[in-house]
Protein backbone atom coordinates (compact mmCIF):
# COMPACT_ATOMS: atom_id res chain seq x y z
CA UNK A 1 0.00 0.00 0.00
CA UNK A 2 1.19 3.22 -0.98
CA UNK A 3 0.74 6.79 0.35
CA UNK A 4 0.50 8.12 -3.34
CA UNK A 5 0.29 6.54 -6.53
CA UNK A 6 1.17 8.16 -9.98
CA UNK A 7 -1.43 6.48 -12.62
CA UNK A 8 -0.82 6.52 -16.68
CA UNK A 9 2.02 8.94 -16.85
CA UNK A 10 4.99 8.63 -19.17
CA UNK A 11 7.69 9.22 -16.44
CA UNK A 12 10.93 10.82 -17.88
CA UNK A 13 13.92 8.46 -15.83
CA UNK A 14 17.87 8.06 -16.49
CA UNK A 15 16.82 5.33 -18.51
CA UNK A 16 14.70 6.96 -20.89
CA UNK A 17 11.12 7.54 -21.28
CA UNK A 18 8.93 5.12 -19.20
CA UNK A 19 5.30 4.51 -19.18
CA UNK A 20 4.78 2.96 -15.72
CA UNK A 21 2.87 3.07 -12.47
CA UNK A 22 4.79 5.19 -9.38
CA UNK A 23 3.84 4.93 -5.99
CA UNK A 24 5.25 7.29 -2.83
CA UNK A 25 5.78 6.27 0.53
CA UNK A 26 6.61 9.30 3.05
CA UNK A 27 8.82 11.60 0.96
CA UNK A 28 10.17 8.60 -1.63
CA UNK A 29 9.38 7.19 -4.57
CA UNK A 30 9.12 3.64 -3.38
CA UNK A 31 8.12 1.47 -6.44
CA UNK A 32 8.35 1.53 -10.37
CA UNK A 33 5.87 -0.30 -12.27
CA UNK A 34 4.32 -3.64 -11.34
CA UNK A 35 1.18 -3.73 -9.37
CA UNK A 36 0.12 -1.28 -6.23
CA UNK A 37 -2.41 0.92 -4.65
CA UNK A 38 -2.19 4.06 -3.05
CA UNK A 39 -4.49 5.72 -0.68
CA UNK A 40 -4.24 8.71 -3.35
CA UNK A 41 -3.74 8.33 -6.63
CA UNK A 42 -2.54 10.87 -8.98
CA UNK A 43 -3.55 11.23 -12.61
CA UNK A 44 -0.42 11.44 -14.79
CA UNK A 45 -2.22 10.44 -17.90
CA UNK A 46 -1.02 12.30 -21.39
CA UNK A 47 1.68 14.29 -19.20
CA UNK A 48 5.37 13.74 -18.83
CA UNK A 49 6.47 13.26 -15.85
CA UNK A 50 9.81 14.73 -14.85
CA UNK A 51 11.98 15.11 -11.34
CA UNK A 52 11.38 18.41 -10.40
CA UNK A 53 13.62 21.58 -11.37
CA UNK A 54 16.81 22.13 -9.40
CA UNK A 55 17.15 26.32 -9.93
CA UNK A 56 20.60 26.51 -8.35
CA UNK A 57 21.25 30.30 -8.78
CA UNK A 58 18.31 32.81 -7.45
CA UNK A 59 17.89 36.06 -5.42
CA UNK A 60 14.94 36.31 -2.83
CA UNK A 61 17.09 38.75 -0.08
CA UNK A 62 18.37 42.21 -0.10
CA UNK A 63 20.71 42.50 -2.14
CA UNK A 64 22.61 45.18 -1.12
CA UNK A 65 25.40 45.45 -3.39
CA UNK A 66 23.70 45.95 -7.08
CA UNK A 67 21.99 49.31 -6.82
CA UNK A 68 21.20 51.95 -4.72
CA UNK A 69 21.36 52.80 -1.12
CA UNK A 70 18.34 50.57 0.18
CA UNK A 71 17.77 48.68 -2.75
CA UNK A 72 15.06 45.86 -2.08
CA UNK A 73 13.13 42.93 -4.58
CA UNK A 74 9.84 42.13 -4.44
CA UNK A 75 9.93 39.11 -3.75
CA UNK A 76 10.65 37.37 -0.08
CA UNK A 77 11.41 33.66 0.57
CA UNK A 78 7.62 32.63 0.94
CA UNK A 79 6.70 34.63 -2.40
CA UNK A 80 9.92 33.18 -4.40
CA UNK A 81 9.13 29.84 -3.49
CA UNK A 82 5.40 29.99 -4.64
CA UNK A 83 6.67 30.94 -7.40
CA UNK A 84 8.98 28.02 -8.27
CA UNK A 85 6.56 25.81 -7.66
CA UNK A 86 4.27 27.07 -10.34
CA UNK A 87 7.15 26.65 -13.04
CA UNK A 88 7.88 23.29 -11.95
CA UNK A 89 11.13 24.47 -10.02
CA UNK A 90 11.37 21.78 -6.51
CA UNK A 91 14.35 23.38 -5.20
CA UNK A 92 15.97 26.72 -5.40
CA UNK A 93 19.66 27.68 -4.41
CA UNK A 94 19.40 31.09 -2.94
CA UNK A 95 22.56 33.64 -3.27
CA UNK A 96 23.23 34.63 0.42
CA UNK A 97 25.37 37.74 0.23
CA UNK A 98 26.39 39.99 3.56
CA UNK A 99 24.76 43.28 4.29
CA UNK A 100 27.45 45.76 4.92
CA UNK A 101 28.89 45.09 8.08
CA UNK A 102 27.83 41.30 7.96
CA UNK A 103 29.59 38.48 7.69
CA UNK A 104 28.97 35.80 5.25
CA UNK A 105 28.23 33.63 7.87
CA UNK A 106 25.94 35.84 9.03
CA UNK A 107 23.95 36.17 6.08
CA UNK A 108 23.80 32.45 5.41
CA UNK A 109 22.50 32.47 9.17
CA UNK A 110 19.96 35.03 8.35
CA UNK A 111 18.50 33.78 4.74
CA UNK A 112 18.47 30.26 6.72
CA UNK A 113 16.21 31.37 9.50
CA UNK A 114 13.99 33.24 6.65
CA UNK A 115 14.28 30.55 4.47
CA UNK A 116 12.86 28.17 7.34
CA UNK A 117 9.82 30.44 8.19
CA UNK A 118 9.21 30.81 4.96
CA UNK A 119 9.73 28.46 2.16
CA UNK A 120 7.98 26.19 0.11
CA UNK A 121 10.26 24.21 -1.85
CA UNK A 122 13.39 22.51 -0.36
CA UNK A 123 16.43 25.16 -0.72
CA UNK A 124 20.42 25.44 -1.24
CA UNK A 125 22.71 28.49 0.62
CA UNK A 126 25.38 29.26 -1.32
CA UNK A 127 27.85 31.69 0.80
CA UNK A 128 28.46 34.82 -1.17
CA UNK A 129 31.96 37.06 -0.98
CA UNK A 130 31.76 40.86 -2.08
CA UNK A 131 34.44 41.56 0.09
CA UNK A 132 37.23 39.00 1.22
CA UNK A 133 39.17 39.35 4.66
CA UNK A 134 40.74 36.81 6.72
CA UNK A 135 37.54 36.24 8.31
CA UNK A 136 35.77 35.72 4.93
CA UNK A 137 38.42 33.19 4.00
CA UNK A 138 38.04 31.08 7.16
CA UNK A 139 34.02 31.58 7.22
CA UNK A 140 33.91 30.39 3.85
CA UNK A 141 36.09 26.81 4.53
CA UNK A 142 34.07 26.26 7.75
CA UNK A 143 30.82 26.38 5.54
CA UNK A 144 32.15 24.29 2.85
CA UNK A 145 32.53 21.70 5.73
CA UNK A 146 29.61 22.04 7.00
CA UNK A 147 28.15 20.89 3.64
CA UNK A 148 27.65 23.89 1.89
CA UNK A 149 28.20 22.92 -2.16
CA UNK A 150 28.63 26.38 -3.74
CA UNK A 151 30.42 29.73 -2.99
CA UNK A 152 29.49 32.94 -5.15
CA UNK A 153 31.64 35.43 -6.25
CA UNK A 154 30.43 38.51 -8.74
CA UNK A 155 33.94 39.03 -10.18
CA UNK A 156 33.14 43.15 -11.06
CA UNK A 157 33.06 43.51 -7.09
CA UNK A 158 36.32 41.41 -6.79
CA UNK A 159 38.86 43.18 -8.92
CA UNK A 160 40.90 45.35 -5.95
CA UNK A 161 42.99 42.50 -5.11
CA UNK A 162 43.72 39.71 -7.66
CA UNK A 163 45.92 37.08 -5.09
CA UNK A 164 42.58 37.28 -2.96
CA UNK A 165 40.18 36.14 -5.71
CA UNK A 166 42.88 33.22 -6.39
CA UNK A 167 42.89 32.33 -2.36
CA UNK A 168 39.12 32.75 -1.81
CA UNK A 169 39.05 30.07 -4.63
CA UNK A 170 41.53 27.85 -3.50
CA UNK A 171 40.07 27.43 -0.12
CA UNK A 172 36.58 26.82 -1.48
CA UNK A 173 38.21 24.10 -3.51
CA UNK A 174 39.55 22.91 -0.48
CA UNK A 175 36.28 22.74 0.99
CA UNK A 176 35.23 20.27 -1.79
CA UNK A 177 32.80 23.77 -2.82
CA UNK A 178 31.91 24.71 -6.46
CA UNK A 179 32.81 28.43 -7.69
CA UNK A 180 29.87 29.91 -9.18
CA UNK A 181 31.47 32.91 -10.89
CA UNK A 182 29.69 35.98 -12.30
CA UNK A 183 32.28 36.77 -15.10
CA UNK A 184 32.36 40.50 -16.39
CA UNK A 185 35.71 42.31 -16.77
CA UNK A 186 35.84 45.18 -13.97
CA UNK A 187 37.92 47.16 -16.14
CA UNK A 188 36.42 47.06 -19.52
CA UNK A 189 32.77 47.52 -18.28
CA UNK A 190 34.29 50.37 -16.83
CA UNK A 191 35.84 52.44 -19.26
CA UNK A 192 32.79 50.98 -22.12
CA UNK A 193 30.60 52.91 -19.44
CA UNK A 194 32.99 56.53 -19.03
CA UNK A 195 33.15 56.00 -23.21
CA UNK A 196 29.69 56.25 -23.62
CA UNK A 197 28.61 58.58 -21.12
CA UNK A 198 31.19 61.44 -22.40
CA UNK A 199 29.50 60.83 -25.44
CA UNK A 200 26.24 61.45 -24.02
CA UNK A 201 24.88 58.12 -25.15
CA UNK A 202 23.68 56.99 -21.40
CA UNK A 203 20.13 56.09 -22.49
CA UNK A 204 19.03 52.50 -21.64
CA UNK A 205 19.20 51.33 -25.68
CA UNK A 206 23.14 51.88 -24.80
CA UNK A 207 23.54 49.41 -22.44
CA UNK A 208 24.71 46.13 -24.40
CA UNK A 209 27.32 48.29 -25.40
CA UNK A 210 28.47 49.04 -21.68
CA UNK A 211 28.98 45.67 -21.03
CA UNK A 212 30.23 44.23 -24.50
CA UNK A 213 30.97 40.54 -24.91
CA UNK A 214 34.64 41.06 -24.62
CA UNK A 215 34.15 42.09 -21.21
CA UNK A 216 32.53 38.60 -20.47
CA UNK A 217 34.72 36.56 -23.09
CA UNK A 218 38.04 38.01 -21.32
CA UNK A 219 36.61 37.28 -17.75
CA UNK A 220 35.80 33.82 -18.21
CA UNK A 221 39.65 33.63 -19.44
CA UNK A 222 40.74 34.95 -16.14
CA UNK A 223 38.62 32.68 -14.56
CA UNK A 224 39.44 29.65 -16.02
CA UNK A 225 43.11 30.32 -15.60
CA UNK A 226 42.57 30.36 -12.11
CA UNK A 227 40.59 27.23 -12.08
CA UNK A 228 43.87 25.78 -13.56
CA UNK A 229 45.89 27.61 -11.55
CA UNK A 230 44.02 26.60 -8.35
CA UNK A 231 42.34 22.77 -9.38
CA UNK A 232 38.77 24.26 -8.16
CA UNK A 233 36.00 23.01 -10.15
CA UNK A 234 33.94 26.47 -11.35
CA UNK A 235 30.46 27.15 -12.54
CA UNK A 236 30.26 30.33 -15.37
CA UNK A 237 27.61 31.14 -14.52
CA UNK A 238 24.84 32.37 -16.56
CA UNK A 239 26.52 32.79 -19.71
CA UNK A 240 25.36 34.82 -22.67
CA UNK A 241 27.36 34.51 -25.84
CA UNK A 242 29.01 31.95 -28.18
CA UNK A 243 32.89 33.76 -27.23
CA UNK A 244 32.04 32.87 -23.36
CA UNK A 245 30.98 29.48 -24.15
CA UNK A 246 33.87 28.81 -26.87
CA UNK A 247 36.30 29.88 -23.82
CA UNK A 248 34.83 27.65 -21.03
CA UNK A 249 34.38 23.99 -23.67
CA UNK A 250 38.07 25.05 -24.64
CA UNK A 251 38.94 24.53 -20.91
CA UNK A 252 37.31 21.32 -20.44
CA UNK A 253 39.03 19.84 -23.40
CA UNK A 254 41.95 20.20 -21.74
CA UNK A 255 40.91 19.10 -18.68
CA UNK A 256 39.85 22.32 -16.39
CA UNK A 257 36.75 21.27 -14.37
CA UNK A 258 34.79 24.02 -15.94
CA UNK A 259 31.41 24.18 -16.02
CA UNK A 260 28.60 26.13 -17.50
CA UNK A 261 25.25 27.49 -16.58
CA UNK A 262 22.21 29.21 -19.24
CA UNK A 263 19.78 31.52 -17.87
CA UNK A 264 16.40 31.52 -19.77
CA UNK A 265 16.78 35.16 -21.22
CA UNK A 266 19.53 34.58 -23.25
CA UNK A 267 18.02 31.58 -24.69
CA UNK A 268 14.82 33.44 -25.73
CA UNK A 269 14.99 36.68 -26.35
CA UNK A 270 17.81 38.97 -27.92
CA UNK A 271 19.61 42.36 -28.32
CA UNK A 272 16.92 43.84 -30.34
CA UNK A 273 14.65 44.35 -27.12
CA UNK A 274 16.44 47.20 -25.85
CA UNK A 275 15.55 49.21 -29.24
CA UNK A 276 12.25 49.11 -27.57
CA UNK A 277 9.87 51.90 -25.42
CA UNK A 278 10.08 49.14 -22.60
CA UNK A 279 13.90 48.52 -22.56
CA UNK A 280 14.73 48.49 -18.77
CA UNK A 281 12.37 45.61 -18.49
CA UNK A 282 14.47 43.34 -20.61
CA UNK A 283 18.23 44.76 -18.52
CA UNK A 284 20.19 42.06 -16.68
CA UNK A 285 23.64 41.29 -16.35
CA UNK A 286 25.02 40.51 -18.61
CA UNK A 287 22.56 42.17 -21.77
CA UNK A 288 21.03 40.30 -23.77
CA UNK A 289 23.36 39.27 -27.07
CA UNK A 290 23.10 38.70 -30.50
CA UNK A 291 20.49 36.07 -32.78
CA UNK A 292 24.02 34.36 -32.91
CA UNK A 293 24.82 34.41 -29.78
CA UNK A 294 21.03 32.83 -28.83
CA UNK A 295 21.67 29.89 -31.26
CA UNK A 296 24.91 29.01 -30.37
CA UNK A 297 23.69 28.22 -26.69
CA UNK A 298 20.95 26.31 -27.86
CA UNK A 299 23.48 24.50 -29.68
CA UNK A 300 25.17 23.92 -26.37
CA UNK A 301 22.32 22.98 -24.27
CA UNK A 302 21.90 20.12 -26.92
CA UNK A 303 25.62 19.17 -27.38
CA UNK A 304 26.51 19.16 -23.53
CA UNK A 305 28.55 22.00 -23.58
CA UNK A 306 25.93 24.11 -21.11
CA UNK A 307 25.41 21.74 -17.96
CA UNK A 308 22.61 23.70 -16.22
CA UNK A 309 19.89 26.54 -16.51
CA UNK A 310 19.68 28.98 -13.49
CA UNK A 311 16.90 31.33 -13.36
CA UNK A 312 18.83 33.69 -12.15
CA UNK A 313 15.54 35.10 -10.84
CA UNK A 314 16.18 38.63 -9.51
CA UNK A 315 12.63 40.32 -8.86
CA UNK A 316 12.37 43.71 -9.16
CA UNK A 317 9.07 45.53 -10.01
CA UNK A 318 8.41 47.11 -13.30
CA UNK A 319 7.93 49.99 -11.80
CA UNK A 320 11.69 50.23 -10.01
CA UNK A 321 13.06 49.31 -13.62
CA UNK A 322 11.19 52.01 -15.70
CA UNK A 323 11.69 54.71 -13.75
CA UNK A 324 12.88 57.23 -16.17
CA UNK A 325 15.39 58.98 -14.12
CA UNK A 326 17.32 56.07 -14.99
CA UNK A 327 20.32 55.24 -17.37
CA UNK A 328 22.16 52.31 -18.24
CA UNK A 329 24.34 52.35 -15.54
CA UNK A 330 21.76 52.65 -12.67
CA UNK A 331 18.90 51.02 -14.65
CA UNK A 332 18.33 47.70 -11.46
CA UNK A 333 19.86 44.64 -13.42
CA UNK A 334 17.87 41.31 -13.05
CA UNK A 335 14.33 39.73 -14.25
CA UNK A 336 11.84 37.72 -12.36
CA UNK A 337 11.90 34.03 -14.45
CA UNK A 338 10.73 31.39 -11.96
CA UNK A 339 7.05 31.21 -12.78
CA UNK A 340 8.13 30.13 -16.19
CA UNK A 341 11.03 27.72 -15.71
CA UNK A 342 9.77 24.00 -17.25
CA UNK A 343 6.82 25.42 -19.23
CA UNK A 344 9.24 27.76 -21.88
CA UNK A 345 12.03 25.21 -21.92
CA UNK A 346 9.72 22.14 -22.62
CA UNK A 347 7.86 25.18 -25.40
CA UNK A 348 11.11 26.38 -27.42
CA UNK A 349 13.24 23.02 -26.26
CA UNK A 350 11.61 19.99 -26.82
CA UNK A 351 8.05 21.30 -28.66
CA UNK A 352 10.55 23.57 -30.58
CA UNK A 353 12.93 20.45 -31.99
CA UNK A 354 16.47 21.79 -30.49
CA UNK A 355 16.20 19.30 -27.32
CA UNK A 356 14.28 16.07 -26.41
CA UNK A 357 12.77 15.48 -22.75
CA UNK A 358 15.70 13.84 -21.39
CA UNK A 359 18.19 16.56 -22.33
CA UNK A 360 15.60 18.81 -20.70
CA UNK A 361 15.52 16.75 -17.39
CA UNK A 362 19.07 16.35 -17.67
CA UNK A 363 19.54 20.37 -17.55
CA UNK A 364 17.09 21.06 -15.18
CA UNK A 365 17.63 18.11 -12.53
CA UNK A 366 20.08 15.49 -12.82
CA UNK A 367 23.32 17.49 -13.75
CA UNK A 368 22.44 20.49 -11.19
CA UNK A 369 21.83 17.67 -8.21
CA UNK A 370 25.33 15.60 -9.36
CA UNK A 371 27.08 19.56 -9.73
CA UNK A 372 25.70 20.58 -6.06
CA UNK A 373 26.21 17.20 -4.31
CA UNK A 374 22.32 16.24 -4.11
CA UNK A 375 22.45 12.87 -6.36
CA UNK A 376 20.88 10.46 -6.05
CA UNK A 377 18.32 11.84 -3.74
CA UNK A 378 16.97 14.68 -5.55
CA UNK A 379 17.40 15.24 -9.54
CA UNK A 380 16.22 11.56 -10.75
CA UNK A 381 13.29 9.24 -10.49
CA UNK A 382 14.34 6.24 -9.66
CA UNK A 383 13.29 4.39 -6.47
CA UNK A 384 15.06 5.88 -3.01
CA UNK A 385 15.21 9.22 -4.52
CA UNK A 386 13.14 11.97 -2.97
CA UNK A 387 9.67 12.25 -4.69
CA UNK A 388 10.07 15.67 -5.87
CA UNK A 389 7.67 15.34 -9.41
CA UNK A 390 6.19 17.41 -11.92
CA UNK A 391 3.74 16.06 -14.35
CA UNK A 392 4.13 18.38 -17.55
CA UNK A 393 1.21 18.55 -19.59
CA UNK A 394 1.66 19.67 -23.24
CA UNK A 395 -1.93 20.03 -23.64
CA UNK A 396 -2.16 22.99 -21.12
CA UNK A 397 -0.95 26.40 -23.25
CA UNK A 398 -1.73 29.67 -21.59
CA UNK A 399 -0.59 33.28 -22.49
CA UNK A 400 1.63 34.63 -20.37
CA UNK A 401 0.08 37.49 -18.85
CA UNK A 402 1.42 40.00 -15.84
CA UNK A 403 -1.67 39.70 -14.02
CA UNK A 404 -1.68 36.29 -13.33
CA UNK A 405 1.77 36.34 -12.12
CA UNK A 406 2.78 34.97 -8.22
CA UNK A 407 5.65 36.75 -8.20
CA UNK A 408 5.28 40.19 -6.31
CA UNK A 409 7.37 41.64 -8.94
CA UNK A 410 4.51 41.32 -10.95
CA UNK A 411 5.84 40.87 -14.55
CA UNK A 412 7.50 38.64 -16.61
CA UNK A 413 9.62 39.27 -19.42
CA UNK A 414 7.39 36.93 -21.59
CA UNK A 415 4.65 38.90 -21.08
CA UNK A 416 2.02 38.28 -23.78
CA UNK A 417 4.24 35.09 -25.06
CA UNK A 418 2.50 31.56 -25.58
CA UNK A 419 3.74 28.58 -23.89
CA UNK A 420 2.77 25.17 -23.31
CA UNK A 421 3.60 21.94 -20.69
CA UNK A 422 2.52 23.98 -17.61
CA UNK A 423 2.15 21.55 -14.50
CA UNK A 424 -0.91 19.53 -13.90
CA UNK A 425 0.54 18.94 -10.89
CA UNK A 426 3.65 19.34 -8.28
CA UNK A 427 4.74 16.72 -5.81
CA UNK A 428 7.73 18.23 -3.48
CA UNK A 429 9.18 15.05 -1.10
CA UNK A 430 5.74 13.10 -1.45
CA UNK A 431 3.19 16.34 -0.94
CA UNK A 432 1.39 17.61 -3.18
CA UNK A 433 2.16 21.32 -3.50
CA UNK A 434 0.17 22.06 -6.60
CA UNK A 435 -2.87 20.77 -8.53
CA UNK A 436 -5.41 22.90 -10.80
CA UNK A 437 -3.23 25.63 -11.15
CA UNK A 438 -3.24 26.60 -7.64
CA UNK A 439 -0.17 26.18 -4.90
CA UNK A 440 -1.20 24.12 -2.04
CA UNK A 441 2.19 24.51 -0.36
CA UNK A 442 2.31 26.18 3.08
CA UNK A 443 5.42 28.33 4.17
CA UNK A 444 7.81 26.59 6.22
CA UNK A 445 7.65 23.45 4.44
CA UNK A 446 11.15 23.97 2.51
CA UNK A 447 14.30 21.78 3.83
CA UNK A 448 17.84 22.96 3.97
CA UNK A 449 20.10 20.45 1.43
CA UNK A 450 23.68 20.16 2.08
CA UNK A 451 26.04 17.89 -0.35
CA UNK A 452 25.42 14.07 0.42
CA UNK A 453 27.55 12.69 2.99
CA UNK A 454 30.11 16.00 3.26
CA UNK A 455 31.61 14.59 0.02
CA UNK A 456 32.81 17.26 -2.98
CA UNK A 457 30.45 18.54 -5.23
CA UNK A 458 31.18 18.83 -9.17
CA UNK A 459 30.47 16.29 -11.87
CA UNK A 460 27.46 16.45 -14.64
CA UNK A 461 25.58 13.38 -15.92
CA UNK A 462 27.35 12.26 -19.55
CA UNK A 463 30.26 13.72 -18.39
CA UNK A 464 32.16 14.93 -21.64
Amino acid sequence: MMDTVVRGGTLVTERGLVEEDLGIVGERVAQIGGSMRGRAELDGRGTFVVPAAIDPHVHLSTPAMLAGAEPTFADDMRTGTLAAIAGGVGTVGQMSFPLDGETVGAAVARDRAAFAEQATTDFLLHPSLVTVDEASLDELAELGAAGHSAYKMVMPAFDWDGSRIIESIRRAAEAGMVVMIHCEDEAIVRAAGEQLERAGMTGIEHYPASRPVLSERAAVERAVAIAEFTGATIDVVHCSSAAALEVATAARRRGVDVHVEARPVYLYLDESRYARPDAARYVGMPPLRSRDDVQALWRGLADGSIDTIGSDHAPWTLAQKMDPAHSFATVPKGMAELETFLPLLFTEGVLGGRIDLTALVRLTAGNPARLFGLHPRKGVIREGADADLVAIDPADRRVIDDRELISRAGHSPYEGREANGWPRWVVSRGELVLADREVLARPGRGVEQFRANGTAAGGAEGER
